[in-house]
C-alpha cells in the first residue's frame, strides 16, 4: 500500500515537475519573441533577399577567387544604392515639387493652365474636375480657400505617406544589411536551417525546403522584382517629363504592382495631364514612352518569374491585399509571400504520397 503512494506522490512530482519546466519554457519563448518582434520585418526580409540572391552570390564568389566578405559586401552596397538613390530622388523630388508650390502662393505668382474644354465631357467626374480647374486657373486664393479642407486631407495624407515611406526604406536598408550577412555566413546558415528542417518535418524536411526556397525567389523575382523596376523607370519618366509630384505617382505605380494591377493606370491620368501642358508632338512622345514603361510588367513578368508564377495570381493578389490590411505596408509584401508559401506547402502535403517517394 505504502508502495502505491509512494508511486502515485512520485508521479504527481513529475507531473508538477513538467509542467513548471514547461512554463518556463513557454515563458522563455514568449519573452523572445517579444525582445525580438521590432526586427521580425527586417530579419524576414533578409531572408528572403539571401535566398532570392544566393545564387548571384555563388556566381560573383567564383570571380572573386572565394573571397566571401568582399563578395557579400559588394552584393549589399549594390542593393543599397539601388534602393537609396531612387528613393532620394524621388523624395526630393516632391520635397521640391511642395517647397516651389508653397513659394509660388507666398509670392502670389503661381498659375495654373487653363483646363481642356474636353476634361468636361469626361464621365461622371469630368464636369467637377473642370470647374475646380478652371476656378484655380482663374481665382487661386478663392480655389483655396473653396477647397481648403480637402486640401489639408490631401497634404496629411501626403506627409502620411512620406513619412512611410521614408520609415520602410530604412527598415528595407536594414533588411539589406541582414542580408549581406546571411549571405557571408551562407554555409552556417543553410547547415543551421537544416537541422532546424530535420528536426522539425523529420525525413521529408529537404523536399519541403526546396519547395520554400523555389516558392521565395519565384514571388521574390516575379513580384518585387517588377514592382521595384516599374517603380524606377516610370520614376524617371514622371520627373524628366516635369509631372508634379513625380515621386507619389512612381511610389502608387509600385503599390498597383504588388497587388497586381498594371502601370497604366496611374499613365492614363499621367498622359491626360502631360497632353493639357505640353506641344502635340512633345505630349505625344512622353506619352508613348510613359505608356510603355506602364505596360512593362507585361514582359518582365514573364522574364523574371521564368516559367510561371509557382501559385496562382488568386492567391499572390489575395495575400498582398489580405497583408495590407492585416499588417500595412510591409504587409503587401509579406502577405503575397506568407500565402504563397502555405498554399505550395498545403499542395505538397495534399499530395505527398504522389510527390515523394516512399521508403519500401
Amino acid at each position: 500500500m505504502n508502495t502505491e503512494q509512494d508511486n502515485n506522490l512520485s508521479s504527481e512530482k513529475k507531473a508538477i515537475d513538467l509542467s513548471i519546466k514547461l512554463m518556463l519554457i513557454t515563458l522563455l519563448i514568449v519573452w523572445s519573441l517579444m525582445i525580438i518582434f521590432p526586427f521580425i520585418a527586417p530579419i524576414l526580409w533578409g531572408i528572403i533577399l539571401a535566398t532570392t540572391l544566393f545564387p548571384l552570390y555563388q556566381s560573383m564568389l567564383k570571380i572573386f577567387k572565394g573571397k566571401k566578405a568582399i563578395t557579400g559586401t559588394l552584393i549589399t552596397l549594390l542593393l543599397l544604392c539601388l534602393l537609396l538613390i531612387p528613393s532620394v530622388i524621388m523624395i526630393a523630388s516632391v520635397v521640391n515639387e511642395v517647397k516651389a508650390l508653397k513659394a509660388s502662393m507666398d509670392a502670389n505668382t503661381l498659375t495654373i493652365p487653363p483646363p481642356n474644354a474636353k476634361v468636361a465631357a469626361w464621365p461622371l467626374v469630368g464636369p467637377k474636375i473642370y470647374d475646380a480647374w478652371s476656378l484655380l486657373n482663374t481665382n487661386v486664393e478663392s480655389a483655396v480657400i473653396t477647397y481648403k479642407e480637402q486640401m489639408i486631407q490631401i497634404g496629411q495624407k501626403l506627409l502620411s505617406a512620406l513619412g512611410g515611406l521614408f520609415s520602410n526604406v530604412l527598415m528595407m536598408s536594414l533588411s539589406i544589411i541582414i542580408m549581406g550577412i546571411l549571405l557571408v555566413y551562407s554555409e552556417a546558415s543553410e547547415k543551421s536551417v537544416s537541422r532546424f528542417a530535420k528536426r522539425l518535418l523529420g525525413n521529408h524536411s529537404e523536399e519541403y525546403t526546396k519547395v520554400v526556397v523555389q516558392t521565395i525567389r519565384n514571388v521574390a523575382k516575379g513580384i518585387l522584382g517588377v514592382a521595384f523596376i516599374q517603380f524606377v523607370i516610370m520614376g524617371i519618366s514622371f520627373v524628366l517629363a516635369g509631372v508634379p509630384f513625380a515621386g507619389i505617382w512612381a511610389l502608387l505605380v509600385f503599390l498597383l504592382a504588388l497587388v497586381q494591377l498594371p502601370g497604366a493606370l496611374v499613365a492614363i491620368p499621367v498622359v491626360i495631364y502631360v497632353y493639357s501642358v505640353k506641344e502635340p508632338v512633345p505630349a505625344t512622345i512622353w506619352s508613348v514612352i510613359i505608356l510603355v514603361c506602364g505596360l512593362s510588367d507585361n514582359v518582365l513578368k514573364p522574364l523574371l518569374m521564368g516559367k510561371g508564377a509557382p501559385v496562382p495570381m488568386l492567391v499572390i493578389f489575395i495575400g498582398a491585399i489580405g497583408g495590407f490590411m492585416l499588417s500595412g505596408f510591409i504587409g503587401l509584401f509579406t502577405g503575397a509571400i506568407v500565402l504563397s508559401l502555405s498554399y505550395k506547402l498545403t499542395g505538397l502535403w495534399i499530395n505527398e504520397d504522389h510527390l515523394i517517394p516512399q521508403a519500401k
